[in-house]
Order: structure tokens, then sequence, then C-alpha cells
């Protein structure tokens, strides 16, 4: 069994270049781009996260053309909004600059779409915000996938937003506040909610092993995507940096922390390093992980696996039980 890589539905950044940076420039996203290529990423969706206006109306054009780049086709698919229309809140807002987070507005989303040349793929909002049901309708009518997350929604909440439309969970069991109830939470209603397939980010430090064991074998094979949820200092040498608004530190151990928030901020894997660490917890088969950060993803945003092109293949070394270049 050979692939061209792995899929990654968000990504923030790689190499020290941020993707809802206010200096972003095309020429530094496209290398940035091509370094994921060439490590195990056969196709991703930039990610820009919450963020004022003036930065989706000047980076979202700009990656829309990046993506047309000849060196890229085939491997950025789309692009994924991480808000702005997420939760506020301490614990929810997660990384996410409270500051810049916005109520649902169809009309604002149409213009980002708009100003992003109709890339937008993946749009994450939080369940209970006022007027996510309308904003989800209006999203599929775009041909935008809605996933819940950044939320202290209810079960309720949930219910709404997936029967509305909302088809995916984003990063779940992380984007909430550390302490919470221990039924009545936003993980327990998305992992029983059947409608929503699970992105789940399996680095070794956002889930617990017990955990993503658990949420697999909850939502089953065809309801999990992984991703990495890679930040900007993904690719980057451990020590303490400023990145997407925060003061954090990279261990040697991959963890990207903010100390003051208590918060992680974004991870430092590619996807290449999450399919691996998935599978060195020994419970699923090369295929299982293929599917779960391959081919579910790709047909969550509606590519055709025959379109991921790459020179570069990789197969499972069963030595080593690691997925390897060929």
């Amino acid at each position: 069994m050979k692939i061209p890589g792995f899929i990654d539905l968000q990504v923030n950044g790689y190499i020290n270049v941020d993707y809802s940076d206010a200096s972003l420039t095309e020429k530094d996203f496209i290398r940035s781009a091509k370094a994921l290529h060439e490590n195990g990423t056969a196709g991703f969706l930039p990610t820009v996260i919450t963020s004022h206006e003036e930065i989706y109306r000047r980076n979202l054009p700009m990656l829309a053309r990046a993506m047309k780049d000849p060196d890229l086709e085939g491997c950025v698919l789309g692009l994924h909004l991480e808000g702005p229309f997420i939760s506020d809140q301490p614990g929810a807002v997660g990384a996410h600059n409270p500051a810049a987070v916005s109520k649902p507005d169809c009309d604002y989303l149409k213009r980002m779409f708009d100003w992003a040349d109709g890339q937008i793929k993946v749009l994450t909002i939080a369940a209970e915000a006022e007027g996510a049901e309308k904003l989800i309708a209006c999203a599929n009518s775009l041909g935008i996938a809605v996933s819940l997350g950044h939320h202290l929604a209810t079960p309720a909440d949930i219910e709404k937003c997936a029967a509305a439309g909302a088809r995916l969970l984003t990063h779940l069991g992380n984007g909430c506040p550390n302490m919470i109830h221990r039924h009545n939470n936003p993980i327990w209603a998305g992992l029983a909610d059947d409608q929503l397939t699970a992105m789940i980010i399996t680095d070794g430090h956002h889930l617990p092993n017990t955990l993503i064991k658990t949420i697999i074998r909850a939502k089953g094979l065809d309801k999990v995507i992984v991703t990495s949820d890679a930040s900007p200092l993904a690719g980057m040498p451990p020590g303490r940096y400023c990145t997407l608004g925060n003061n954090a530190v990279l261990e040697p151990s991959g963890l990207l922390h903010n100390p003051e928030k208590q918060c992680l901020v974004g991870s430092s894997a590619t996807i290449l390093v999450c399919a691996n660490y998935l599978a060195s917890l020994d419970f699923l088969s090369p295929d299982d992980i293929v599917k779960l950060a391959f081919s579910n993803p790709l047909k969550m945003i509606g590519v055709a696996e025959s379109s991921i092109n790459s020179k570069t293949q990789y197969q499972w070394n069963p030595g080593t039980k690691q997925f390897v270049r060929a």
C-alpha cells in the first residue's frame, strides 16, 4: 500500500510562517506549503484563525491566489476559517484573540467567501452563538462544511446545529475550559451526536491516549478525521516564541503552550507525525489510519483521492510500525 502522504484540514502555519499574520506574503506561504508537502502532507487547508476584518480582507485573497501556483497544484485544497464566530470566553476561546470574535453574520461570511475566491471549505463556529443555525444554512448554501468548536455549547446547542447542517467537530477534546461539567459538556455531546464527524489532534499532547481510543471507538472509523492543528512553530526548534498572539513555549517534547493562559497554542506536529503517533498506540491497522488521515478528510471536502498527486510516496513499514517514504 502506497499513498502520496496525508491530508490535513487544519494547518495554521509552518516553519514560522503564520497564515493569520498581517505581514504574511505569498512567497512565504508558498515556501511553507512546499516544506509541508516535503514532510508528508499531500494536501491541506491553510487555516486563518479568529482575526479582525482587515486580516481576512488582506490574507484570504492572497492565499486564494497562491493556491494557483503551479508548484502547489493538488496540494492546497481550500481554506479553513477557524473563527471569527466562536466563543470569546476564557478556555473556550483558547489561544484566539477574544477581541476579534464576531457574532454570526451571514453578510460577513459572504464577504469573506468572496475575498477567498470561493475557496473556503471549512468554517469553525461556536454552537451556542446567537444566530448559529442561520449561519450554518448560509455556509451550506456556499458549499462550506461547518464545524463546531471553541465553544461552551450545551447538548441542546450541538443537537440544533447538527440538525441545521453542521458536519464536523473542530479538535474534539480541546478548545474548551480545563474544568467543565462532568456530564453536560461539549465533549460528551459532540461524541454522542451521530451526525457529526470528529476531528482530533493525535500529536501526543492534545489528547490522552485513552481519549483518542474512546473517540475513535465511539464514533467509528467513518466519523473521525485526524488533523494536526499545526501552528506556525511546527518545524521550528524548541524555545520561547510569540505566535498567534501568544507568548508560547515550544518544549523539547514538542508540547507547544502558553503558560500564562494555561492553554495549548496549536501543535508542533505535521499530519505525518500525527498519523505515526496514532499508529504507535497499536490498536488500528495501517488501512484504518489511512482512512482517518487521508480518505475521510478528502471525502469531507469533496475532493477525489485520484486528484492527489505527489512525486513522493509513503508506505507502511511493518518493522518500525510507521509510515515512511517509499
